[in-house]
């Protein structure tokens, strides 16, 4: 049976047709990961939540454990993630409440624990020049058109460290290297789920316009409320996506680590 982890924040277990069996507490070689994570079930494929800052969205960008959270969900047998993040647009002609299905990242994060590999079994280089899976890409744009919700083809996520917002001129230099949305959770999500050949894609939700994009004040309010405005198409994105997921995965995730180590 095909197992799909779910990462994002609290709500989105709330999908008609899913059902909670049960939540499941995970140790792991790199400490706790953020929550006990949710099992359930919708026509035979299992469903694995998380929610990366916590049940109570306690946990900062900058002190997630990223290593546990993902190694937890290969302990459990998931081999593929779907990542729902919320974001500021830098692109033009994005606007609050857009999603958009990620294909490129810059990642400008500093401080992180960003491999699972640090020498004692080897040295790995994993093949990261499409940094989300393109099988599960194809699919949640297949999934869209199916169930009428809009969403973007294509962008470079900016992996920021955060927890501060970013000033404007670092939005302009952002739009310049072609930065289209900005964010602090996508890395090193997306490269250490390579590094356990796992599929990860990341369905972007702009919350707000970036720094210096509009004359209004960046608040966290508007993000909150942005992202609850979008949970039902999120729900409604994610429910035919799970049905469109084949049991076998075709694409080269699933043998990232061969040819990788020296």
């Amino acid at each position: 049976m095909s197992k799909i982890g779910v990462i994002g924040g609290s709500g989105l277990y709330g999908i008609k047709g899913l059902v909670l069996k049960s939540r499941k507490k995970i140790n792991t070689p790199f400490g706790n990961p953020s929550e006990q994570y949710l099992m359930g079930e919708m026509e035979n494929v299992d469903i694995i939540f998380l929610p990366r800052h916590g049940k109570h969205h306690n946990i900062p960008p900058h002190m997630i454990n990223y290593r546990a959270n993902i190694w937890g969900f290969k302990k459990l047998g998931v081999e593929r993630i779907l990542s729902v993040n919320a974001v500021g647009g830098i692109r033009k002609g994005l606007r609050p409440g857009d999603i958009v299905i990620m294909n490129q990242i810059l990642d400008m994060t500093k401080n992180r624990k960003t491999t699972f590999y640090d020498g004692k079994e080897g040295v790995v280089h994993i093949d990261f020049t499409e940094p989300y899976c393109p099988e599960l890409h194809q699919i949640l744009l297949k999934a869209g058109k199916r169930v009428k919700v809009p969403v973007k083809n294509g962008g470079t996520y900016v992996a920021v460290e955060g927890p501060r917002l970013e000033t404007a001129s670092e939005i302009k230099s952002f739009a310049i290297l072609g930065g289209d949305v900005v964010g602090m959770t996508g890395m090193p999500e997306a490269s250490l789920s390579r590094e356990l050949e796992i599929c990860y894609s990341s369905i972007c939700v702009v919350a707000n316009y970036a720094a210096g994009i509009s004359k209004n004040k960046l608040t966290v309010a508007e993000v909150m409320d942005t992202m609850q405005a979008a949970t039902e198409k999120l729900k409604i994105l994610l429910r035919e996506t799970f049905t469109l997921i084949p049991e076998q995965r075709k694409c080269a995730c699933k043998d990232a680590l061969k040819e990788a180590k020296i």
